[in-house]
């Protein structure tokens, strides 16, 4: 099985010319200033769990052909890629289905439960509303 079309693995030669060797340091410091140290010691701080709103997980039957569905909506301050990665959270928890719509987020199924557990994970105050 000698092919002899066989590219070489070990390396190789170089790519060719560096553009970098012919440049001079001259004029640069010689090495990156050292960052001025303290005696104090690092203050640690905890994040603050911060209250991203509430938002209202309602479960809807009309217009869908008689199939339920969970939407959540009345976001505020967040934007579409934010919801979109929220609406897969809750997909995969829930193991159905999904969409984000006119700025809502709609679930396949009554799955208010799960999807208010994600919500509260992700610092919102989910509400139950409507049936």
């Amino acid at each position: 099985m000698g092919n002899s079309n066989r590219i070489p693995t070990d390396g190789g030669q170089s790519f060719g010319h560096n553009p970098f060797t012919s440049l001079s340091s001259e004029g640069l410091p010689a090495s990156a200033p050292n960052p001025p140290t303290t005696l104090a010691a690092p203050v640690e701080t905890k994040p603050v769990k911060k209250n991203r709103g509430r938002v209202d997980i309602f479960r809807m039957k009309a217009g869908r052909g008689g199939k339920t569905v969970t939407v959540v909506k009345n976001f505020v301050g967040i934007g579409l890629p934010e919801k979109e990665q929220l609406a897969k959270a809750m997909q995969r928890a829930c193991g159905s289905g999904g969409t984000v719509k006119d700025g809502q987020i709609e679930i396949q199924g009554d799955q208010r439960e799960a999807v208010a557990r994600i919500l509260t994970a992700a610092n919102f105050r989910p509400v139950f509303a409507g049936g």
